[in-house]
């Protein structure tokens, strides 16, 4: 008697969030609850987000792990069946190594699928209370980093990026602090508000605000080397010294008339 064949199990990379063990999604909560093996990047993703994972379930830190030592665990348990999650830190489209480990799922013949998670990026703006865009200041947020161990290609370099004067979210810089802040003078003027969220929505949570004039001094004196966001540009603390000048948004106006509201008269 032949033995039944096993189910290849779909593959959920998910992201975790920035830190706060309540911010993963729904679905990536229930997806961790289900799963047999649990694969998670053990650097940077809160282990508090665990508690959600059976207690019969495999689960690897993948911090010394190698992208084979990994691939191998997660298509192996595939293969046999289980239930897989590989869980990145944020959201898992953005500076991942997600690319890489679908490539392998793809020659293997694995299915997958990508759960969204809060970016970092967005964690940080809440901690400061600020908007990333803003009627007539910009409209445009830019995602980067500087060039380090991985190289940036040569047009979307900081400088030229600093010269749209759109908001920008630098990631994975705030090591190199001093040769950011060079890089943006060459766009933003040195009264340009910028913030620096350390570790935002985790315990220990630090926010340092300046002006590019200021911010490389601040940041040293805070002792914050990694692990950190640098978001730059006007809507940054707006709304304390602008209050009244500024332009607000349409959205809400009684003069502003959509499919789903008339002009309100009076």
């Amino acid at each position: 008697m032949s033995k039944p064949k096993i189910k290849l199990q779909k593959i959920f990379f998910i992201g975790a969030g920035p830190g706060d063990s309540e911010l993963i999604t729904v679905k990536g909560k229930r997806l961790l609850e289900e799963a047999d093996v649990v694969v998670y990047a053990g650097s940077l993703v809160n282990e508090k987000v665990l508690q959600y994972v059976q207690k019969d379930a495999a689960v690897y830190n993948s911090a010394s792990m190698t992208l084979d030592e990994i691939m191998k665990i997660v298509v192996e348990a595939a293969r046999q069946g289980k239930k897989v999650v590989r869980l990145h830190t944020g959201d898992p489209t953005l500076y991942s190594a997600l690319g890489e480990q679908a490539d392998i799922l793809e020659r293997e013949g694995i299915p997958y699928a990508v759960v969204p998670g809060v970016s970092s990026a967005f964690a940080s703006a809440a901690a400061l209370k600020d908007e990333l865009t803003m009627p007539e200041i910009t409209q445009t947020v830019i995602f980067t980093r500087l060039e380090g161990k991985t190289s940036v290609p040569e047009k979307e370099r900081l400088a030229g990026l600093a010269r749209h004067s759109a908001t920008m979210c630098i990631f994975l810089s705030v090591g190199m602090i001093k040769n950011v802040v060079e890089e943006l003078k060459q766009g933003y003027a040195e009264e340009t508000p910028v913030a620096v969220v350390y570790r935002a929505t985790w315990e220990d949570e630090k926010i340092v605000r300046a002006t590019l004039k200021d911010i490389v001094v601040k940041v040293k004196k805070a002792k914050i080397a990694r692990q950190a966001m640098i978001i730059v540009g006007r809507t940054i603390g707006v709304r304390s010294k602008w209050q009244e000048a500024r332009t607000k948004s349409k959205l809400y106006d009684r003069n502003f008339e959509h499919g789903y509201r008339k002009k309100k008269k009076g």
